[in-house]
């Protein structure tokens, strides 16, 4: 059965996206614990992170430190916290969270709440530092 992220994927369901390749994506949670909270996924359905072949894990991970490095630069924060919990949708995905003391990623907080401009606006700014930081790595 699909899950709620390969509709995403698919397009079927619409989402905040900041950045695509073949293989992976990363788009905004919808119910984030941080402004930026992303999640960066492959586009290959597997449930769990480490069932997921060696080639697709590790380009899910070199796809999420380029994203990481856009996301810090668009949002301030001490850091980008990275949490793999793997239970809320049986799709392996990453959680980025901008963070600036460790209780930031603690999933029992409550979720902030933005509205569909304030969402846009946020992928705005990380697509902006996302090319800003591949044209200064072309340097």
């Amino acid at each position: 059965m699909a899950s709620i992220f390969t509709k995403i994927i698919a397009g079927d369901i619409p989402a905040y996206k900041v950045a695509e390749s073949n293989d992976f994506l990363a788009f905004l949670d919808i119910s984030p614990l941080t402004e930026g909270h992303l999640l960066v996924i492959p586009k290959k359905e597997v449930d769990y992170l480490f069932d997921l072949d060696d080639e697709t894990y590790t380009g899910l991970q070199l796809f999420a430190k380029i994203v990481a490095g856009g996301l810090k630069a668009a949002i301030p924060c001490a850091r980008i916290g990275v949490v793999v919990m793997g239970l809320e949708v049986p799709h392996a995905h990453i959680h980025l969270i901008p963070m600036n003391e460790a209780n930031d990623i603690n999933f029992s907080n409550p979720k902030l709440k933005f509205t569909p401009e304030q969402f846009e606006a946020t992928t705005q700014k990380i697509k902006d530092a996302l090319r800003e930081e591949y044209r200064e790595g072309q340097a």
